[in-house]
């Protein structure tokens, strides 16, 4: 049984399923990010589960991003305290997780939902739905996937969707190998499901071993890098043209850079 308000957590067949349910769109606060990294370690520390799921009971998004409302008119530190729950926290949850993690999108996502997702081993996607980096548009940076992004797609179609804004389809992105798979809305749930329980019948012990020697190759120095995407992000908070932007969104109208 759950023990969260944001967060509905459950066992079945040795895979923990991670449930966010922040209506409308999961947009992430603290408090969100703090539940789903907490299911992460009952997962992680259950000897039980050998598979995690992540996913979403929202209808009109697996997560859409930060909630803005949460750094407006904040400060770099704020953001900070932030950035720390979801990018250092989550990654290194991850990183040390011994279990494979498949994110679920049912929906779009966007932003910092984005990197829910990517911070798992395997992604399973809506076919009809897409995802994007569209914090450019609020006078902001997708500052984690300035990381990856670029090594996942190549160095300039990674910058047309950062620096753009634009979407990409999940089908695109299956095709980029961004994701693993698209299937349609209704099949990716049990598509997860079925992944989850097949890596669930391996080698515990030689899944964690093996998992934690593919994190070590395959980390690409990133907790130095994320630092220091980070740290501009949290300058950029700081500025006029941020704050307005941030204002625009809110007010529902163009920024006036």
């Amino acid at each position: 049984m759950s023990k969260f308000e944001l967060v509905e957590y459950q066992v079945t067949e040795r895979v923990a399923e991670i449930t966010m349910k922040r209506e409308p769109v999961n947009a992430i606060n603290m408090q969100l990010a703090s539940e789903v990294n907490a299911a992460y370690r009952l997962a992680r520390d259950d000897r039980e589960v050998r598979a995690i799921v992540l996913t979403s009971d929202c209808e009109k998004a697996f997560s859409a991003g930060m909630d803005l409302e949460m750094i407006r008119g904040g400060s770099g530190l704020d953001l900070r305290t932030f950035l720390e729950e979801l990018y250092f926290t989550m990654h290194d949850l991850q990183y040390r997780m011994g279990k494979p993690t498949i994110a679920a999108m049912t929906g779009p996502a966007r932003a910092a939902g984005v990197t829910l997702a990517v911070s798992c081993d395997i992604l399973i996607a809506n076919e009809e739905a897409d995802m994007s980096y569209p914090e450019i548009n609020v006078g902001l940076i997708p500052a984690m996937h300035f990381v990856h992004l670029p090594k996942q797609i190549g160095r300039h179609k990674a910058f047309e969707l950062l620096f753009t804004g634009n979407t990409i389809s999940y089908r695109e992105a299956a095709a980029r190998g961004l994701i693993n798979k698209a299937v349609p809305r209704d099949q990716v749930l049990a598509e997860a499901r079925t992944m989850a329980r097949e890596l669930a019948k391996k080698s515990p012990v030689v899944m964690k071993l093996a998992r934690d020697s593919f994190m070590r190759q395959n980390d690409f120095e990133y907790r130095r890098a994320i630092e220091n995407v980070a740290e501009t992000i949290c300058n950029i908070i700081e500025t006029d043209d941020a704050q307005e932007g941030l204002d625009a969104f809110n007010e529902k109208r163009p920024p006036r850079w």
